[in-house]
């Protein structure tokens, strides 16, 4: 790697107040929990403190409230290694976010924006130079989308690589994707973005899934596909399937932020495409084995050693 150019991480920021419990409740239902944590959180934050965790400089531009959980926040990315240098402070509540985790690992989460929901396009332009200097660029969908929207017709412009972690499922902007470099969905966001799109015996084929949106104008397509691993494809070939790791999994969430975190350190190290989506399996696959979000992301070496022990061969 002969530059070490930061990834740049725009995105939201939030507190997340995480309860546990035997089983997620059905609607109108109520159940006992058996603990109750406060963690650091957002789908933005929680990508950029993954690819500190590994490493890698990062660099985040976002927003967080003028209350006691902004301060928070704040002091949280400081430590985990982030540059907040362009997260400002908004008048009112942070963001937040409810999670409730069952015994299975399994969550359900309602997501408050707060401050994540004034982040601007006016805020991109503000720290265009912090854009300018990224070797690739990371975004979800819970900050607004003209502001996601604003933000890839700069990398697009600029010739940076996106990659855009579409979540929460949301009706797409049209030409949106031909902007996009790596589209990161799960398996229900794929469900969603290619709904009344594909025949039901197709549904569940990650390789017509990754094709139909390829379709769609993004230039390469990841999978995330859980227990079942990943399937990534650039679209010059028939695309590459991760064997997912053997882990007991304790606590999916933020699994998926991992995952596009550590895929972006990978890439910015040069790893190969499938080298990449190797790499990141193993974060994520580390990430579910601890409670809580930003608290369940791995160091380097814990990826590092998880790969030997699974595949004792050179990453590169």
């Amino acid at each position: 790697m002969s530059e070490r150019k930061p990834a740049v991480v725009v995105g939201s920021i939030n507190i997340d107040l995480v309860a546990r419990t035997g089983r997620i409740p059905a609607a109108g239902e109520t159940v006992s929990g058996s603990k109750f944590e406060v963690h650091h959180g957002g789908k933005g934050a929680n990508q950029a403190v993954a690819i500190a965790r590994l490493g890698y400089p990062v660099r985040m531009i976002g927003r967080v409230g003028d209350d006691a959980f902004g301060q928070q926040l704040r002091a949280g990315l400081t430590s985990a290694g982030v540059d907040i240098a362009a997260i400002a402070t908004s008048e009112g509540a942070s963001g937040v976010a409810v999670i409730v985790v069952s015994e299975a690992a399994e969550n359900m989460i309602v997501v408050t924006p707060g401050a994540n929901g004034l982040v601007t396009p006016q805020d991109l332009d503000d720290n265009i130079e912090i854009i300018r200097s990224a070797g690739i660029v990371l975004a979800q969908f819970e900050i607004p989308m003209e502001t996601v929207v604003h933000l890839a017709g700069i990398c697009n412009r600029e010739c940076i690589p996106l990659v855009l972690d579409p979540a929460p499922a949301v009706e797409l902007p049209a030409g949106l994707l031909r902007q996009v470099t790596w589209l990161t969905p799960n398996e229900t966001e794929a469900a969603f973005y290619t709904k009344h799109r594909l025949d039901a015996s197709d549904a569940s084929d990650p390789v017509v899934i990754a094709e139909r949106l390829l379709g769609e104008g993004a230039k390469g397509v990841v999978l995330k596909l859980g227990a079942r691993g990943a399937f990534v494809t650039a679209g010059t070939g028939e695309g590459e399937f991760v064997t997912p790791f053997a882990v007991d999994a304790v606590d999916t969430t933020a699994a998926g932020d991992c995952f596009n975190g550590a895929f972006a350190v990978a890439l910015m190290r040069g790893y190969s495409l499938g080298e990449s989506a190797r790499f990141a399996a193993a974060a994520a696959a580390i990430s579910v084995t601890r409670a809580g979000a930003q608290p369940s992301l791995p160091s380097l070496a814990e990826v590092e050693r998880l790969l030997g022990k699974f595949d004792p061969g050179p990453l590169v």
